[in-house]
């Protein structure tokens, strides 16, 4: 682990676009300062991912100055959209569970609609350090997260993906690979460890900042999704059900809970604690 490294940072502004990859990036209480605090919601208020619709690959979400985004995708002009004024919040569904979150324009709403070819749209949380709870199982007092699918960061290895994909080479779909990693839309890599090193790690730290590991992360059908077409396949679940499956859960990755803010920058030493 003596050369393990931060290889890259990834924020999402808007849950299931497309995000950017920053060479540095603040961790607040409930991950990277502007990741996932934006989301698209149906008629009923329940959350729209990639799930459901795979064409939010092709859209794409940049952070803009004071927590706003600027919105894009292919045959459409892009949109800046501010943080919503305070106002009455809506009732999001988020896997079951009800938060509130501020609606944002109408101009949103009617721009990622048609881009999705339904009516959907577009909420922030305004509060993020009250609004949604961590799974009490698998927390500590007072640990929030944002509009991401559990928990505040998702770490990934590199040398863990190029095992998978070293798996999915030698077996029956093997045309489908190797799968690059923005399948798993991961908040950081790291780099210089072993193959699934990560899976023995309860804490560490990434330069300044401290982690616990809350739980491994259990992928879905997310990941077999090529993020340039829209197109799905069978991989990876194909290849994790048969090596990386614990009881249900097809696992690649671990999620982080920040035990203290602080800055991340590519290239940080990545420290096992326990």
């Amino acid at each position: 682990m003596g050369n393990a490294r931060l290889r890259s940072i990834h924020v999402h502004p808007v849950k299931s676009f497309r995000g950017v990859s920053p060479r540095e990036a603040v961790v607040e209480p409930w991950g990277l300062a502007g990741d996932r605090r934006w989301t698209l919601i149906d008629d009923g208020g329940k959350v729209v991912t990639r799930r459901e619709q795979p064409r939010l690959a092709l859209a794409a979400a940049e952070p803009l100055p004071g927590g706003g985004v600027r919105l894009s995708a292919p045959g459409r002009e892009p949109l800046e959209v501010a943080v919503p004024e305070p106002a009455a919040t809506v009732a999001v569904d988020v896997f079951g569970t009800e938060v509130a979150a501020v609606p944002a324009s109408g101009t949103s709403h009617a721009w990622c609609s048609a881009h999705l070819g339904e009516d959907v749209r577009l909420v922030h949380m305004d509060e993020p350090g009250s609004r949604r709870p961590l799974d009490p199982e698998f927390a500590r007092p007072g640990e929030t997260v944002s509009f991401a699918d559990g928990y505040p960061l998702l770490l990934t290895g590199a040398a863990s993906l190029g095992a998978l994909n070293e798996l999915i080479a030698r077996g029956e779909h093997a045309a489908e690979g190797p799968l690059p990693m923005n399948r798993f839309r991961p908040s950081v890599v790291v780099e210089g460890t072993e193959p699934w090193a990560e899976d023995g790690w309860s804490a560490l730290s990434i330069g300044e900042v401290d982690f616990r590991v809350a739980r491994p992360c259990a992928r879905c059908v997310v990941t077999t999704t090529d993020q340039d077409t829209t197109r799905r396949g069978r991989e990876p679940l194909h290849t994790l059900a048969r090596h990386r499956r614990t009881g249900g859960r097809l696992l690649f990755g671990q999620n982080l809970v920040p035990l203290a803010p602080g800055t991340i920058r590519v290239g940080d030493p990545v420290r096992v604690l326990s």
